[in-house]
């Protein structure tokens, strides 16, 4: 369980933990929603879903969160094309899950408005847009796009639990997990479920002007006090390159620096800039990827490359038991492996 005290910016590092004698007692947990759940000491038993999760992430390769501290940056729209170019290779299976309970925009986007979900004795199966290419949202279980999905944190949680236990993903090259804006329950419970899981890391979307760039800050802040790597950050909508006469404009000018110098300053990686291109938003109302309707666009180019840079960051980072596991085995070697983990 994690606690969440909404009295400052230094909520978690303030927290003294469900395990100490001052858990619930505490001055930083006045006002936390799990105060009193601390106070009884039943929030130092963990989760079981946490193994449960771990297991079932296990046929899972790699896992991938997309986030961003503002809304409306591109977020969705780059999780949904870097779904689509991961599953361009036939022999890469890609998992794609919307947690934005409240917004979730990716039916749309993939073009698979009015789908649902089916349930076997396995699980949900997830809805495939291609045989390597599963999504799974919670648009899929409402009546209508138009329907609001008014529930409160716990639920949301619930919600976040069950994708991640119950949907029968199968063997997963790629799970990528798109996110709601901000830092609140849906990113606490995701992180604390896949914790015990490995978690690759995080990509963090933005856009140039400070005032995204102000909240991919705090974005920024939460993954170190998480303790989730950050594969590095995206900068979408970084200007336009007119179609006609090439010259580039700044739509949304990068006042102090943009995404270039706030990556420097805080010394994590700009995986690169994304221009804008009216064709995304056409392929995504369309639910068509953009990335094969406009191949030759600069923004195309710039996704492409991105992605190359996330797919190698993942190949090197993979698990330590998968790396070891890599290694050839003489039988012997398995056999004295074994018994030194049944003593």
């Amino acid at each position: 369980m994690t606690c969440t005290d909404h009295q400052g910016e230094n909520a978690l590092t303030d927290c003294p933990g469900t395990g100490s004698a001052q858990a619930g007692r505490g001055t930083a947990c006045q006002g936390c929603p799990n105060q009193r759940l601390c106070a009884s000491g039943a929030g130092e038993a963990p989760d079981p879903a946490i193994e449960e999760i771990k297991e079932k992430m296990k046929t899972v390769k790699h896992k991938i969160l997309v986030l961003s501290g503002k809304g409306g940056v591109g977020k969705s729209t780059f999780s949904a094309h870097l779904a689509h170019a991961l599953a361009e290779d036939e022999n890469t299976q890609v998992a794609l899950l919307d947690i934005d309970i409240c917004g979730p925009s990716i039916p749309k986007i993939m073009g698979l408005e009015g789908e649902q979900v089916h349930q076997s004795g396995s699980g949900w199966s997830p809805v495939f847009l291609e045989d390597n290419l599963g999504v799974m949202s919670v648009g899929f279980l409402l009546s209508s796009p138009d329907d609001a999905v008014i529930w409160r944190g716990p639920k949301k949680n619930g919600m976040i639990k069950q994708f991640l236990r119950d949907v029968d993903w199968g063997e997963v090259d790629y799970l990528i997990v798109d996110t709601p804006p901000g830092t609140s329950d849906e990113h606490l419970s995701v992180v604390q479920y896949l914790a015990a899981a490995h978690i690759d890391g995080a990509v963090i979307i933005t856009t140039p002007q400070e005032v995204s760039l102000q909240d991919v800050r705090k974005e920024i802040s939460f993954c170190h006090k998480v303790k989730l790597p950050i594969i590095g950050v995206v900068e979408n909508m970084s200007g336009f390159v007119c179609p006609k006469c090439k010259k580039e404009s700044q739509i949304f000018p990068p006042t102090t620096g943009g995404a270039e110098t706030m990556c420097q300053d805080l010394k994590i990686p700009l995986l690169g800039k994304v221009p804008l291109d009216p064709h995304i938003g056409k392929s995504c109302d369309e639910g068509r990827s953009f990335l094969v309707d406009t191949p030759d666009s600069p923004a195309t180019v710039a996704y492409r490359s991105i992605i190359q840079r996330i797919q190698e960051y993942c190949s090197l980072h993979r698990p330590e038991e998968e790396r070891t596991s890599l290694v050839p085995e003489t039988r012997g070697d398995m056999d004295a492996s074994s018994t030194a983990s049944a003593s």
